[in-house]
């Protein structure tokens, strides 16, 4: 059994597709075909369904997945041992951004000094719910996430980097426009926009319902910041919305929409670096540390722990890494 066999392996379990496994390995299909039936007669059996679309595993092959992980994980930490002794990072560093945290934390010039530092590494952007990611994370899927969360993860590194609040978004001819602060027991029969379950603004507010009894009636859901605040602008509902957005409809001077704090202090996201948890990393991601205490440079030290433990290499550019 090699270690290429146990890569082909998984690129077509991520990718559910033989094509797109072959992409992304960089080989011809036939030559990533061969190389599987290769691993199956290594294995003495078969280890996914021919002509299946997405592919579909047979229990040999899902019982192989997670071995298969671990063993290409420990083979390219073994490799990063040795040019850790050499003072070099390379390789694909997967992370996962949420941009909704743009204007808290400041990713692209973090990225750009990272890059610049460590030029033998490239960046893969992967943008989802938070949820979505932090799921990612834990599968082995991303190397970390800088990101909202609504409580600590077990098993997951965080390193908080920011915290807003959420406030009332809702026109100016709103009943509640000129309020200097509302309650969330006064909200109990508006129309609502939302984010998407899964959102840590949705989890945040629907808990705020929540724990007041109220249940609340949403009108829309929207996975865009930007056209949910122009869906609250056009009259469709009212919702909770991070007050740094950076959107037009939002900040121009002749915006229509207020901000209202909402009692309490329930809702306020907090901005995260995570990490998967020590035991799943090299040595030198496990020397991860708090030397820095100013953020910016603390987040460029926690993607160089994080690249150490990257699973793509140079030489093997992977089109699936894209997915951040």
């Amino acid at each position: 059994m090699e270690l290429r066999q146990l890569r082909h392996f998984l690129a077509m379990v991520e990718e559910r597709s033989i094509t797109r496994a072959a992409k992304r390995e960089l080989i011809v299909q036939s030559g990533l075909s061969n190389s599987l039936q290769a691993l199956e007669r290594e294995l003495g059996t078969a280890l996914y369904v021919r002509g299946t679309r997405p592919v579909r595993l047979t229990a040999a092959g899902e019982a192989l997945v997670g071995p298969a992980r671990r063993t290409v994980t420990s083979a390219a930490q073994a490799e990063e041992a040795v040019h850790h002794t050499r003072n070099v990072l390379i390789g694909t560093l997967r992370l996962g951004v949420s941009l909704s945290a743009r204007h808290l934390v400041p990713f692209a010039s973090y990225l750009g000094e990272f890059t610049r530092d460590h030029p033998g590494i490239d960046l893969r952007l992967h943008y989802a719910p938070a949820l979505t990611m932090i799921s990612m994370l834990e599968a082995g899927e991303l190397d970390c996430v800088i990101g909202p969360a609504v409580s600590l993860v077990p098993g997951v590194r965080m390193t908080r980097l920011a915290r807003e609040p959420l406030h009332l978004v809702c026109r100016a001819d709103h009943r509640l426009a000129e309020r200097t602060e509302v309650s969330v027991g006064q909200l109990a029969d508006e129309r609502f926009v939302e984010v998407p379950p899964g959102w840590t603004a949705r989890l945040l507010s629907d808990a705020a319902f929540t724990g007041e009894g109220i249940q609340r009636r949403v009108v829309c859901e929207v996975g865009d910041w930007e056209l949910f605040l122009e869906l609250v602008n056009a009259g469709v509902g009212i919702g909770f919305a991070p007050i740094g957005l950076q959107y037009p409809v939002l900040t121009a001077p002749d915006s229509v929409l207020r901000l209202i704090p909402v009692e309490g202090g329930h809702l306020e996201r907090h901005i995260y670096l995570m990490l998967p948890s020590a035991g799943e990393t090299s040595p030198a991601v496990r020397r991860s540390t708090a030397a820095y205490s100013h953020r910016g440079q603390l987040t460029r030290r926690l993607l160089a722990n994080a690249a150490l433990s990257t699973r793509k290499w140079r030489g093997r550019r992977c089109a699936h890494a894209a997915t951040i």
